[in-house]
């Protein structure tokens, strides 16, 4: 067995050692998980530069598997290697020195906060100019007060999460031609909260590549990690062309497929959201082009955060009160309520409690804000119908519930109907999973989609109301039929 084989086997198994030997809450404390070794090595295969001098940084370096990685790819094409690994974790510590020691490099490796270290750099402290950067950050939310964040906006950084910090962090850092290859949440997409991270990384550089797994269970099972993760390829300074999505089923990349797409394809709207394709050519048909106010409608987040009212909510119906809804109360096209469960079913219907309700005079189209891990589809949407609660003269409907409706009010059965179909499309599901990486469905992504007309959409509800009970291949019939 070579060298490089040996320390790759010894490095992976001490991962597995270490990763199943650390507890949970150690993990979840420092949003820490481990790179497998197929993935690091994948990693290190996407770097362009590779000759000259290397300045390497790897920022969370753990036990040191993705420098590992990217030293048995390329040390021997660069005429000197120069390694900075940051590890906050004192577990980690002689685990990394002992990795970074089996190379012949210069290495540096600093058992300090790695955003303190970065800023005071960039704030002229100490030199920057890396020429090369792979990291798999830590994932963890950082509160808007807390010191990380003042620390940040020292840089200019306004972000929400300590992935986005160090990525942002680490692209200040590099000189002009520096390449960055980082695994990150998919979340940073789309949604408001991601959107100076993602102007300051098409600000400062280029979009080369952006590797998708098709299964978000795969890539890090060994920790159990949710995230839907991205592999992406920046340049500094680089001038932006056209952006390699590859897709692979799994960690091995055994399927591995790619192909190029325009940029303007890619990064769209004054957001600057991200739309990543997982098939060829899934794109909304130009016939359906009406954003929700051309049609008249709106969409909103389920009002009652029921923490909030629970002296007016009753886990069943009383006098005096009206139908609450939680996502539990709807499978499919049908309505299960009162429904016994942990859910309450009611709330009352009073003055304080009136501005939170909508009246029960017409229909409404729901849809869920989370779904679960590896459900089928990302969206789905039911129809409120107001005969299932006759003789209520309003309805509750709760947080976790988005709700499609004209100035509060109810919709016309066909429209309502229509839009539900719509929804739960093949095509909308592919086109909102190009753009949104997680389990939530907000209003503000629904308000980004594009619809049918009032007309398309009345001949679809008329078609799904005589149908009655609908499969998903008589929707994407349907559909094409339209297009």
């Amino acid at each position: 067995m070579s060298p490089t084989a040996q320390v790759r086997d010894n490095l992976e198994t001490l991962r597995l050692h270490v990763g199943r030997n650390t507890p949970d809450e150690h993990k979840a404390h420092l949003g820490q998980y481990m790179t497998p070794g197929n993935i690091g090595r994948f990693m290190a295969s996407m770097f362009e530069r590779t000759s000259g001098p290397c300045r390497l940084i790897d920022p969370g370096a753990g036990i040191g598997s993705l420098t590992a990685a990217f030293l048995d790819r390329w040390q021997e094409s660069f005429v000197s290697v120069a390694v900075t690994a940051y590890e906050c974790d004192p577990a980690m510590h002689e685990h990394l020195a002992e990795t970074v020691g089996q190379y012949r490099v210069e290495a540096n490796i600093v058992h300090a906060d790695f955003i303190d270290m970065a800023v005071l750099q960039l704030k002229g402290f100490a030199p920057t100019g890396y020429t090369h950067a792979i990291i798999n950050p830590p994932y963890k939310k950082i509160n808007t007060e807390s010191r990380h964040r003042h620390t940040l906006r020292k840089v200019g950084i306004e972000t929400v999460n300590l992935y986005s910090a160090f990525t942002a962090l680490v692209v200040l850092l590099m000189e002009n031609g520096g390449e960055v290859v980082a695994i990150i949440p998919r979340s940073f997409c789309n949604g408001p909260f991601y959107q100076p991270f993602r102007e300051l990384l098409l600000d400062q550089a280029a979009v080369k590549h952006v590797h998708l797994f098709g299964s978000r269970k795969k890539a890090f099972k060994d920790d159990n990690v949710l995230q839907e993760n991205v592999i992406i390829h920046l340049v500094k300074g680089a001038t932006q062309g056209d952006v390699i999505v590859s897709l692979s089923s799994d960690p091995h990349f055994h399927d591995y497929e790619e192909r190029s797409y325009p940029f303007d394809q890619i990064v769209q709207g004054p957001e600057k959201f991200i739309h990543l394709p997982t098939k060829e050519n899934v794109e909304i048909h130009p016939r359906f082009d009406c954003g929700l106010k051309d049609i008249g409608i709106e969409v909103s987040t389920g009002p009652v955060v029921d923490f909030r009212l629970r002296e007016f909510i009753h886990s069943e119906p009383v006098e005096g009160s009206v139908p609450l809804l939680y996502a539990t109360h709807f499978a499919g096209q049908t309505i299960e309520w009162p429904k016994a469960g942990k859910k309450p079913n009611a709330i009352m219907n009073v003055s304080e409690a009136q501005k939170w309700l909508y009246p029960n005079n017409g229909f409404y189209t729901v849809t869920r804000r989370f779904s679960s891990k590896e459900e089928k589809r990302r969206i789905t949407a039911s129809v409120c119908d107001p005969a299932a609660f006759e003789g209520a003269m309003a309805l509750g409907f709760e947080n976790h519930l988005n709700v499609f409706h004209t100035k509060r009010t109810g919709l016309a059965e066909e429209i309502a109907r229509g839009l539900a179909v719509y929804l739960n499309s093949s095509m909308i599901d592919e086109h909102f999973r190009s753009f949104n990486g997680h389990t939530q469905v907000n209003a503000t992504d629904l308000r980004l989609l594009k619809y049918p007309d009032r007309a398309t959409l009345f001949v679809l509800g008329a078609w799904a109301k005589d149908k009655g009970s609908l499969t998903q291949k008589d929707i994407d019939v349907k559909l094409s039929e339209l297009q």
